[in-house]
Parts: structure tokens; C-alpha cells; sequence
């Protein structure tokens, strides 16, 4: 498995081989970077705050004080696996709703849509920022929140790769011979289906990643004295004019963490297509 991954990688273009190095990176700092961390997340460990570059902290302090690389591993913690686990939800739901509105059709198709369609009409953040100011905030409601909100997304480009496949003569024919619509959509369309799902699941992770940054920047993301990477810039924007490495450090990790997810998805896509 890791051999087939690094002749892949090797296969791809720099950029590609760019993309997949930050990704990694990422992830990596997901898994193990609570464990590396030097200090807790909400440690004070500096009398000074906006503090720079030293020995016993890389990355300064923060405007309390707290070291910033601590804060910036644990951060990037909540802000991957919430993103990752909130894109593999609604490509589930957006691709299952899709899968039996193709084989269903008729008015199960159309009521599926129009919901679909009332869904995605409603502004992404207003509707986030409803159910947070209504419900409050938590790792459980903001997974369900970011997931629901990119499932009609989904389920138009899971619904018109079904649709394509619906009508070929593979799956008439399996549709002849007695095959069950569980057996034609996880054996015969599914598997047609993965590569642009996959990719259309990465772009779902992006745009999540910056939807929890939005809403951590308003104060609705995660709470204190936990943080994802939006929150640690709304926290230190007081360090701006100083240019802070509080402010700086969890903005970079923003953007090389969206930045290289989308490289990745296009060499993936070119590779595809080639």
C-alpha cells in the first residue's frame, strides 16, 4: 500500500507532490501533534505576551501568554478532523440521497431535488450562524452544521454521475437479470462513481476548513480554552499592527492547509483524466 502511494506521488507533477507534502504535514500534526505539543492547550506559560522567536518557544507566546506552537498543534487538531470528518459525512448522506433518487426516479427523484435545491439556496454561514446562535456551540453541532450544509453540493454531481451510469447497458442488464437496487447501486454504480467523489470530497474539505475558520473568527467555532486554527487569529488580532507570529503562524496554516488540499485534488483530477 505504501509502495503503490509513493509511486503515485513520484508520478505526479510537482505541484501535486507539493500539495501531498502539505497535506501530510497536516495530518500528521493532527494525529500527533497534541503529543509533541510542549505546553497544554490552555497553559500560561509567558509573563510577556506577543513575545517572538526563542528557545523555549519557537513559535512566541500569545496574548495571554500561552505558547503559540502548542496552541497551533492542538488547533490544527480540531480543525482537520472536524473538516475531514464533516466532508465524509455529507458526501455519504449527498451520495446515498443521490444513488436512490437515479434508481428510484420518478417523484422520489423530484422530491429528493427540490429539497436539494431549497437546501443549497440558503446562504451557507447564515445558516451556520443560526443554529450556532441558536443551539450553541459544540464539536458535535458544528460537525453536523458544516456537514448538512455541503450535502446538496454532493448530491448534484453524485446524482448526474448516477444518472450517466443508470442508463448504460451494464446496469440494465444487471436491472434484467432480478439484481436488487442495494446490489446495483454498491456493486455496479458506486464503484464508477469513486474517483470524482473522492475529488469532490477533498474540494468539500476545503471549503469546510474555511467555513470553521469563519466561524471561529466570529466567535462561534470552537470554545475556549480550546482553539482551531480560525479562533487563534480572532484571539491574537490585537498583535496585527506588531505583526505577531500569534496571528501570522495559524493564518499560514490556513492557507497551506487549503492551498495544498486543492493541488492535491487537481493532480489527482489530472492523473484521472490522463
Amino acid at each position: 500500500m505504501i509502495s503503490r502511494i509513493a509511486s503515485g506521488v513520484r508520478t505526479m507533477p510537482l505541484s501535486g507532490q507539493i500539495g501531498f507534502g502539505l497535506v501530510v504535514f497536516w495530518l500528521l500534526a493532527a494525529v500527533f501533534g497534541p503529543v509533541v505539543a510542549p505546553y497544554s492547550v490552555g497553559a500560561f506559560v509567558d509573563d510577556e505576551v506577543f513575545a517572538g522567536l526563542s528557545a523555549s518557544f519557537p513559535l512566541g507566546t500569545d496574548y495571554l501568554g500561552r505558547d503559540v506552537l502548542s496552541r497551533v498543534l492542538w488547533g490544527a487538531r480540531y480543525t482537520v478532523f472536524i473538516a475531514l470528518a464533516a466532508a465524509m459525512l455529507a458526501v455519504f448522506i449527498g451520495t446515498s440521497f443521490a444513488l436512490l433518487a437515479s434508481l428510484r426516479g420518478g417523484w422520489t427523484d423530484e422530491l429528493i431535488s427540490r429539497a436539494m435545491d431549497t437546501l443549497i439556496s440558503i446562504p451557507s454561514k447564515i445558516f451556520a450562524l443560526v443554529l450556532v446562535a441558536a443551539f450553541g456551540s459544540s464539536l458535535g453541532l458544528l460537525l453536523v452544521i458544516t456537514a448538512i450544509t455541503y450535502v446538496p453540493g454532493n448530491f448534484r454531481i453524485a446524482r448526474a454521475l448516477a444518472m450517466n451510469l443508470v442508463a448504460l447497458d451494464f446496469v440494465q442488464v444487471a436491472r434484467a437479470r432480478g439484481e436488487g437496487p442495494v446490489h446495483l447501486a454498491t456493486r455496479e454504480i458506486l464503484p464508477n462513481m469513486i474517483h470524482p467523489l473522492l475529488a469532490d470530497m477533498g474540494l468539500r474539505f476545503v471549503f469546510i476548513v474555511l467555513l470553521l475558520s469563519g466561524l471561529s473568527f466570529l466567535g462561534l467555532g470552537v470554545q475556549p480554552p480550546h482553539a482551531d486554527l480560525g479562533s487563534l487569529v480572532r484571539e491574537n488580532l490585537t498583535g496585527l499592527t506588531e505583526g505577531a507570529l500569534a496571528i501570522i503562524v495559524p493564518a499560514i496554516a490556513i492557507a497551506t492547509l487549503t492551498v495544498g488540499a486543492n493541488l492535491l485534488i487537481d493532480a489527482l483530477q489530472k492523473g484521472g483524466r490522463s
